[in-house]
């Protein structure tokens, strides 16, 4: 989207709006402009000191057969497996095909994997009526965890999953949810050509009772408060994470870039996500507050390129009030979720947990477009991921983000100036530098040898270091290609690698250089299939 850059006298873009909610207790000012941190590169170089390969394979062959040892399961990075997007029979809410499940889960575990993710959607919980809540699937799959020794963690799934009713994974917001969109269709997302997104409810009117009487952050309140009452038998015992979803994927950004134009998303800009009227209301408000009222109007020029040009608008100062404004309405809307998550289950052996997308595709420019439009203010001269670290930080949150197993020699076949390697080691430094937990996860539906050493690789990068918070990984997701023998022994490889804390040991370095990872084989399990 362009923006307009009216001619104004200098500015130092320090913003804070005037807030909707009353909630004294906390400050959410939105954060001052920041210069970007000096880079720091670091580099791990490792070298086994474990057992022999012949003694590692006698190891691994017997867990396979035997179950795992508490010894790997204790230590080191744990993984988990997201489950299948067609988990549960709709509308039924039921558990699909449970002898294949029962295999698979029992198959995971003797693999050495921690647990499993299970994505809980809000479309389908509480799909026909606002405060009904359906359960039961769920319910089955937790008992089934507990059944075969195996960790839960849950993310809240507030958004829609598929591009429409013809996709065969289409899991859209609750009915009632759309009935109240179709009669205000400003409760959705819109970009500068009047396109609306249906994939989550805009961040503009998260305070406001345009829900039967409620405001979205209280329908999400309301939802994780039901699942804690009826899941309170299973926390810390076998529910151990909940990964609380913020916006489109579940992850803490603006839809900028569409489901339907997914497939060009590695060369996307994005659009900007701030014309339905909630947005607007608050734009023009912010800049009354500081005088320039005209710096609410936004242009309706055909391409937005002009702006994030080296010398484009992005770096003036309207730029800077633009994206502050925008970046900082995102931040709140992450602040309001992250204190209701964090009063309804405090006290509670869990840990929470926000994601971030791993938006990289421009990040070899000065102005890093695709991030600014999805609402992470974050240049070559300004760190926009330390501020959602430290937000997560505040209330105790661990950090998720994907693109874990992606290098930079094949992004860049695509695009030139992507650079996913780039952003999850600015992402892992922020979370080092506010001590928090790191999750990673992968992008592609399935990893090669070389993609899983990538991710060892990566979490070397967060993990190695002195009083290092903990390191996991989420493997996204469980089919049925998962178990075919070459897969199976390739990703029961990197479980071991990723489990076992003794398996490396760093060296810190600077500069660059490739770690070496200890071969393993494995023997499949023989004949699991999740049909």
């Amino acid at each position: 989207m362009a923006i307009a850059s009216p001619s104004a006298p200098s500015f130092s873009a320090s913003i804070c709006c005037t807030r909707t909610d009353l909630t004294p207790a906390r400050s959410l000012r939105f954060p001052p402009i920041q210069t970007r941190l000096q880079s720091r590169q670091f580099t791990f170089s490792c070298r086994s000191s474990g057992p022999s390969s012949n003694e590692s394979e006698g190891d691994l062959q017997y867990e396979l057969q035997h179950g795992v040892s508490t010894d790997h399961r204790r230590c080191g990075s744990l993984v988990f497996v997201t489950l299948p997007l067609d988990t549960l029979n709709i509308p039924e809410g039921t558990m699909k095909r449970k002898k294949a499940m029962v295999q698979s889960f029992r198959a995971l575990a003797a693999a050495g994997v921690e647990g499993v993710v299970m994505e809980v959607w809000w479309g389908l919980v509480e799909s026909e009526l606002p405060r009904v809540y359906n359960w039961e699937g769920y319910l089955e799959i937790v008992e089934l965890a507990k059944r075969c020794g195996l960790k839960v963690r849950v993310e809240m799934a507030f958004h829609q999953y598929g591009t429409g009713p013809d996709d065969p994974f289409w899991i859209p917001l609750p009915q009632w949810v759309r009935d109240e969109i179709e009669k205000n269709p400003d409760l959705a997302y819109s970009d500068r050509f009047g396109r609306q997104n249906m994939e989550y409810i805009s961040l503009g009117c998260d305070v406001l009772p345009v829900l039967h009487g409620r405001s979205p952050i209280q329908a999400y309140t309301e939802f994780m408060r039901s699942f804690r009452d009826t899941f309170i038998p299973f926390f810390g015992g076998v529910i151990t994470g909940i990964q609380v979803g913020m916006g489109p994927s579940g992850e803490l950004r603006y839809p900028s870039c569409s489901l339907q134009n997914r497939t060009l998303r590695s060369r996307e800009l994005g659009e900007f996500q701030c014309h339905d009227k909630y947005m607007l209301a608050s734009l023009n408000a912010c800049a009354g507050e500081i005088g320039m009222h005209e710096w609410a109007s936004l242009s309706q020029s055909h391409e937005g390129s002009e702006f994030f040009k080296s010398d484009g608008s992005w770096n003036s100062p309207y730029g800077e009030f633009f994206l502050a404004w925008y970046s900082g309405m995102l931040l709140l809307h992450g602040e309001r979720i992250c204190r209701e998550a964090e009063s309804i289950f405090r006290g509670l052996e869990v840990n929470l947990s926000g994601k971030v997308a791993g938006i990289h595709w421009h990040y070899g420019t000065e102005s890093h477009p695709s991030e600014l439009t999805a609402g992470y203010y974050n240049t070559s001269i300004r760190d926009g991921l330390l501020p959602i670290a430290r937000l997560f930080g505040r209330y105790g949150f661990s950090m998720c983000c994907t693109c874990f197993e992606m290098r930079d020699a094949e992004a860049q076949q695509v695009n030139p100036d992507s650079s996913p390697e780039s952003f999850v080691k600015q992402l892992s430094l922020a979370a080092r530098l506010c001590d928090i937990p790191l999750q990673g996860e992968n992008c592609a539906s399935s990893l090669d040898d070389g993609s899983f050493q990538h991710v060892l690789r990566m979490s070397r990068f967060y993990s190695n270091g002195p009083a290092t918070p903990t390191f996991s990984f989420n493997f996204v997701r469980m089919d049925k290609t998962l178990f075919e023998y070459r897969n199976w022994v390739s990703f029961t490889r990197f479980v071991r690698q990723m489990s076992d804390a003794k398996f490396f040991r760093p060296n810190l370095g600077f500069g660059d250089g490739d770690m070496p990872f200890l071969s393993l084989s494995a023997s499949s399990t023989g004949g699991v299939v999740l049909a």
